[in-house]
């Protein structure tokens, strides 16, 4: 067992006592996909082989289950404002077919949870939550909301894929048989697909340029064996949360759980880029902002190793004095670098890149240097206005 599926088994990742099952998990198991608990469902940690997972999406293209995420409709008059008012990104500068990378604010300040923001119109929003914390994103919703607005909890009514790699948009309207090249990065729009709307998003988590497909999970069903037969020949794979980890962590994009979560602000967490200031004050408005001016006194920081080793999470980290400063949060072997990369939650005296710091790894203390950005750049974004 490697200890990637070690990791997605771990009890904090489980949630519920019965495991959910996403539409496509039977798809997963009668192609040998590795089924472990994540966030209350039984999902595929992976295929066969990370690595050959990770290689297709960098090269080709791999599609994802995503089915287990959570959508949420935000309607009415007072839509725009009641988003804006809990979360730290500009929802009021959305355009209509424009998404954005969000964050939803407890009161104190933390993450309930990190989201994307559909704009359909000034009164009309969906709303995209991990799958761990969408029922509590929706239970702060509902408690908060204004009588001039409504929230709508579909997460059962859609399916959701991602086909990611930079042959995605090949394989997507070869076999739709729909022009995508005029569907830039972070836009979306509805298509009549199978008899039906499908809603199509160039979004994704894995750096590379790809799409989001949200269906029935009727269709979605039709959708997966459709690419998968269509993508055949470019080598398309079907892949799991082990490669998508690593993809994410390249690009350096957060996780909840890992570099989010409700303690830590958005600075702290190191997406301080999407902290705005508004004329509709979020909770911590005051102390967010002064953060983002002036720097807060920890937050989350990639580092890549100088030596040999692969950081895990909760590794002990240590200053060159041998204090120690803090702990690995997410860790990996980058197949691109081939070298040890991860990230964590330092103080202010080693934001600077190119700061030394020691991993210990199997009780030797490993020197590494905190860097900036993604570690690897994928095609992401190649489509954008």
């Amino acid at each position: 067992m490697s200890n990637f599926d070690l990791f997605f088994q771990a009890p904090g990742n489980i949630g519920r006592m019965h495991l959910l099952k996403t539409p496509l998990n039977e798809r997963h198991k009668s192609l040998g996909g590795h089924m472990v608990p994540f966030a209350g469902w039984e999902m595929p940690v992976r295929y066969a082989s990370i690595i050959e997972e990770y290689e297709s999406v960098r090269k080709h293209s791999g599609i994802f289950d995503v089915s287990h995420m959570g959508e949420l409709a935000v309607r009415g008059p007072g839509a725009k404002k009641f988003l804006d008012g809990l979360t730290c990104n500009r929802v009021s500068d959305l355009e209509n077919g424009q998404i954005h990378y969000n964050a939803v604010l407890n009161q104190a300040g933390g993450l309930v949870d990190d989201i994307t923001i559909y704009k359909i119109s000034d009164d009309d929003y969906f709303v995209v939550s991990n799958a761990s914390n969408y029922e509590k994103v929706y239970e702060y919703f509902i408690r908060l909301t204004p009588g001039d607005s409504e929230i709508v909890n579909e997460s059962d009514l859609w399916n959701q894929i991602a086909l990611q790699g930079p042959l995605a948009e090949k394989i997507f309207s070869e076999y739709t048989g729909i022009d995508f090249s005029d569907l830039n990065y972070y836009r979306f729009q509805d298509y009549e697909f199978l008899n039906e709307k499908i809603r199509v998003s160039r979004t994704g988590y894995t750096g590379e340029d790809g799409f989001e497909i949200y269906s029935s999970p009727g269709a979605g069903l039709k959708i997966w064996d459709g690419l998968l037969s269509a993508g055949k020949s470019s080598g398309i794979l079907p892949c799991g949360l082990a490669s998508r980890d690593i993809l994410r962590l390249e690009s350096m994009y957060a996780l909840y759980g890992h570099e989010l979560n409700e303690e830590r602000t958005p600075v702290e967490s190191g997406i301080g880029w999407i902290v705005k200031e508004k004329e509709i004050p979020y909770p911590q408005y005051e102390k967010i902002i002064e953060q983002k001016k002036k720097g807060p006194d920890y937050k989350v920081c990639p580092f890549i190793l100088k030596e040999n080793g692969i950081p895990r999470e909760n590794y002990d980290i240590y200053s060159e004095n041998g204090d120690p400063i803090g702990k690995v949060l997410s860790g990996a072997h980058s197949p691109t670098l081939k070298k040890g990369i991860g990230t964590a939650y330092l103080p202010s005296d080693y934001f600077r890149a190119g700061t030394t710091v020691f991993i210990e790894i199997r009780n030797k203390k490993i020197s590494a240097e905190v860097t900036k950005g993604a570690f690897v750049k994928g095609t992401a974004g190649k489509k954008t206005k």
